[in-house]
């Protein structure tokens, strides 16, 4: 078992624009679940605060249906939310994630993003951040495009 994974990105995009990414049921179900998979926008549910819960539906072309769910840990907009997240609704283990956004000296965000608790084997936190990445690219897409 590891303990977890952290990804930094760097996005042409101000910290608000990348903080509404995550915040968002409009932009989240865009990048959450990368091109291929559908987050369709009336599956999500997002109350964006302390103690608050976050539930997605992910469809799987060919595939599963994914159940996610979470609950807000601490929201301080622009530059941090914390929330756990699992696709096993019934299990109370939950993997904490974190985002910090901040900003850079050219106008841009770094976001650094860590999922901890150790309830996945290291294989699986591989293909995780193989996921995250692929996430990442579209979010990168979403908030660099004109609103």
């Amino acid at each position: 078992m590891t303990d977890g994974l952290t990804i930094a990105r760097t996005f042409a995009a101000p910290r608000e624009r990348v903080f509404r990414a995550w915040t968002t049921p409009e932009d989240f179900s865009i990048w959450f679940g990368t091109d291929g998979v559908d987050v369709p926008l009336e599956t999500l549910s997002m109350d964006v605060r302390t103690g608050g819960i976050w539930k997605a539906t992910m469809h799987i072309p060919d595939g599963p249906t994914i159940n996610w769910t979470g609950e807000y840990i601490a929201v301080d907009p622009p530059s941090f939310v914390s929330f756990t997240m699992t696709d096993q609704p019934d299990d109370p283990a939950r993997e904490p994630v974190t985002v910090s956004l901040i900003e850079t000296a050219d106008g841009g965000t770094e976001m650094v993003m860590t999922q901890s608790g150790g309830n996945l084997t290291e294989e699986q936190y591989a293909q995780t951040v193989i996921g995250y990445n692929a996430f990442f690219d579209v979010m990168e897409r979403l908030v660099t495009s004109q609103d």
